[in-house]
C-alpha cells in the first residue's frame, strides 16, 4: 500500500510548503505538486500521472478537498476512479477517508461546499470587474506578449499563425497587435 500526496496551488505566488509538510507528516512516500486552478480536473498533467499509477490498496491523501478540485463532479469522478482501482482518497483537514461509506458521504459534502466557493469567488471577481468599469479604471489582464514583438515578427516575414504559436497567444491576439498598429499610424482627420 502507497500513500501518494496531492498538493496544488492556484498561482506561482502561493506556497506549497504547508501542504507537503502535511503530507509527509501523514507518511506520503510520494509527493506530487503543481500550480492551477483547482475549477476543472483538465490539464493538471501531475494528478492524472498520480491517478494513472493508482493500484489496488494505494491511498491518494490532500490536505484539504479545496486542493483536490473545486468540482464536485471533478471530485466525486475522481473518487469513483478510485474505487475502481480498489484506492482511496484520504483528506486531512479535516480527516476523512472514502475507505469508509460515511467518509464518501462526507467528501461528497465537502465537495459541494469547495463547488459554492469556487462560485463565490467568482462573483465576488465579476463585482470587483464591474465596479472597476464603472469607475474607469478597469484594464483587463496585462498583456502576456508586447505588441511591437508581434509587428516584429511578422515584419520579418513570419505566418501569423507560426507568430501566436511561437508566443503562446490566439491569433486573434496578433490580428489585434496589428490592427492597433495600423490605427496609430492613420493619419489623423
Amino acid at each position: 500500500m502507497a500513500r501518494i500526496g496531492y498538493a496544488r496551488v492556484s498561482t506561482a505566488d502561493q506556497d506549497l510548503e504547508i501542504q507537503k509538510e502535511r503530507l509527509a507528516g501523514a507518511g506520503c512516500e510520494i509527493i506530487r505538486t503543481e500550480i492551477g486552478s483547482g475549477a476543472t480536473r483538465a490539464g493538471r498533467t501531475e494528478l492524472e500521472t498520480i491517478m494513472q499509477f493508482m493500484r489496488e490498496g494505494d491511498e491518494l491523501v490532500v490536505h484539504r478537498l479545496d486542493r483536490l478540485g473545486r468540482s464536485t463532479r471533478d471530485v466525486l469522478n475522481l473518487v469513483h476512479d478510485l474505487d475502481e482501482k480498489r484506492a482511496a482518497l484520504r483528506v486531512l483537514e479535516p480527516d476523512v477517508s472514502t475507505a469508509g461509506d460515511l467518509g464518501r458521504l462526507v467528501v461528497t459534502i465537502l465537495g459541494m461546499v469547495a463547488d459554492m466557493e469556487l462560485r463565490f469567488i467568482r462573483d465576488r471577481q465579476r463585482a470587483g470587474i464591474e465596479a472597476a468599469k464603472k469607475r474607469q479604471v478597469y484594464k483587463g489582464r496585462k498583456k502576456a506578449v508586447d505588441d511591437a514583438e508581434i509587428r516584429r515578427r511578422v515584419a520579418e516575414g513570419q505566418s501569423k499563425a507560426a507568430v501566436a504559436r511561437d508566443l503562446g497567444v490566439s491569433r486573434m491576439t496578433v490580428y489585434r497587435a496589428l490592427a492597433g498598429a495600423a490605427a496609430s499610424e492613420a493619419p489623423a482627420a
